[in-house]
């Protein structure tokens, strides 16, 4: 009876010890990443900069009548023109987004009275994005001579900015490790390793003022120049160094 009873313990010890083997090699790797050492914590900033390669702009059609259904059928007739005008432009169903549709009254305000309601307006906007920078001032004026005569915009940014954001990084970690050495050779220490790093948000800064046009037939004398210019994307890091002397 003692022989079974061994027999089974036996082979449960045996097949616990891969597991204890594996929990300390965990528990080893885990103590690894702690410094024994003085540590330095050191924050960097870099950024790089590209050409934008996207636009976004909204254009739309206000129209007014007397009536709240008359407003919204006339703004509707020249809307459809302009969406003609948005397709003939090569911009795909993807890049654009109806963003407003609206109809309000209008008042009239006098002293001692109520306001009077002297007819409607009706406006549509959509979004859109223009892939194709060069050809930006062309779409512009075609939006407005199709009927647009509400533009506003553009903004410009970058459409896969990952890239970019990388060579920040980069930049920002040999700022950090450069700083690093710096404390250290002060210190009469040397940098050992780093223990830690993290990221903060990265950062895109604003777009300029979006620029809002209410248009007629004569502004479109003259073609729209329109200039990129450069997008700067930034990245911030925290890296914790481990020092020794």
């Amino acid at each position: 009876m003692t022989r079974r009873i061994l027999l089974p313990l036996l082979l449960a010890a045996s097949s616990a010890v891969p597991a204890m083997t594996a929990t300390a090699q965990t528990s080893q790797t885990t103590r690894t990443a702690i410094a024994d050492g003085t540590l330095l914590s050191v924050s960097a900033q870099a950024e790089a900069s590209r050409v934008p390669d996207v636009a976004t702009l909204s254009a739309g059609v206000v129209t007014q009548a007397a009536d709240a259904n008359a407003a919204l059928r006339a703004n509707a007739e020249r809307m459809n023109a302009l969406m003609a005008a948005i397709k003939a432009a090569g911009i795909a169903e993807k890049d654009v987004q109806t963003s407003g549709l609206n109809v309000h009254p209008q008042y009239r305000h006098s002293d001692n009275a109520a306001p009077a309601i002297t007819g409607y307006q009706a406006s549509n906007t959509v979004s859109l994005k223009v892939r194709d920078i060069a050809a930006l001032g062309d779409v512009l004026d075609a939006l407005v001579a199709s009927g647009a005569n509400q533009v506003n915009g553009p903004s410009f940014e970058i459409d896969e900015p990952e890239a970019v954001y990388d060579e920040a990084r980069q930049a920002a970690l040999q700022k950090a490790q450069q700083r690093a050495r710096i404390y250290a050779q002060s210190l009469g220490m040397r940098v050992r390793r780093i223990v830690s790093i993290s990221e903060g948000g990265g950062f895109m800064p604003p777009p300029r003022p979006m620029m809002r046009m209410e248009t007629t037939a004569m502004d479109m004398a003259a073609s729209s120049p329109v200039s990129p210019g450069q997008t700067t994307l930034t990245a911030n890091l925290d890296v914790v160094f481990e020092l020794e002397g």
